[in-house]
């Protein structure tokens, strides 16, 4: 039977509401508690309007105060060590030093921002260096999800995937492939996480199948998804900007396939056979 979901919900709220809350925030007008119920409300607005056009899952994790690379990144415990802040499982960093991340302080410059594939967006930039040591710090990101499931409807959570976080990442003294099954042993324990929180179904972005990658990078994916062979919840591996035909090469880690571009064509459908569901859906260019 078919089920209707989205990939997220756009995070800038009607009439910008989000950026003006920035703002005001960072002149001082606007408190931390203050920007915090902002956000609230508008994950609980956005939920709500998934669940009244008659959707199968609300989607959660896809809300961010400003990029959601850099809450990837924070979410396993990968803030740069240059900032010298110490968030932890149990007490997630301030508004202030999230922010410092993003804008820089008096003390370090802004982590670099670039451009998110060959949209508009411009992502920050994860820090990696051979002391890296990624740890879940999950605090925020379980709270959202408590949010989300006290709306009384079906949850299905949302993760930029391993592979694409190191990919999108830049490090110094350490090759990005070396951190991979460090990550993905964190991931697979969150990916425990949410099984003992009845969560049905999990989206896991790997937006880098768009790219021509090497042997390297495409058999870091099957590498990285060998962790999740124990408990989890049904994943949706998606991906986007490009025809799903060039993915034919890790079909083996296919677990849910979704392809949100125009022209996937019989070709694509028949190379990925193997799949056991298939999720099809249709995007603006620029959305």
């Amino acid at each position: 039977m078919a089920k209707a979901h989205i990939l997220g919900y756009p995070r800038i709220g009607e009439k910008r509401t989000l950026k003006f809350a920035q703002e005001a925030y960072w002149k001082g007008g606007l408190t931390a508690a203050g920007l915090q119920e902002v956000g609230k409300g508008l994950r609980e607005q956005h939920w709500q309007k998934q669940k009244a056009a008659g959707l199968d899952f609300i989607t959660a994790g896809d809300f961010t105060f400003y990029d959601h690379v850099l809450d990837t990144a924070l979410l396993f415990g990968a803030a740069p060590t240059r900032f010298g802040f110490s968030g932890d499982n149990a007490q997630p960093l301030s508004e202030q030093d999230y922010f410092a991340l993003a804008r820089g302080n008096a003390a370090q410059p802004a982590m670099e921002m670039t451009k998110w594939f060959d949209t508009n967006y411009h992502y920050l930039v994860p820090e990696l260096t051979v002391e890296t040591r990624f740890t879940i710090q999950a605090h925020e990101f379980l709270a959202r999800l408590d949010e989300a499931q006290a709306q009384g409807h079906p949850v299905k959570p949302v993760l930029l995937g391993p592979v694409s976080l190191l990919y999108l990442s830049k490090a110094k003294g350490v090759e990005r492939l070396d951190l991979l099954d460090q990550l993905a042993e964190q991931y697979a324990l969150l990916l425990r996480e949410l099984q003992q929180r009845k969560i049905e179904w999990l989206q896991i972005d790997e937006p880098i199948l768009a790219l021509d990658l090497d042997d390297a990078w495409l058999k870091a994916l099957e590498r990285a998804y060998a962790w999740f062979r124990g408990a989890r919840p049904k994943i949706l591996l998606s991906t986007y900007f490009a025809n799903v035909a060039r993915y034919q090469a890790i079909s083996p880690i296919c677990h849910r396939w979704r392809a949100y571009r125009s022209g996937a064509g019989a070709g694509a459908i028949a190379t990925l056979a193997e799949c056991l569901a298939w999720a099809l859906g249709i995007v603006g260019w620029r959305d």
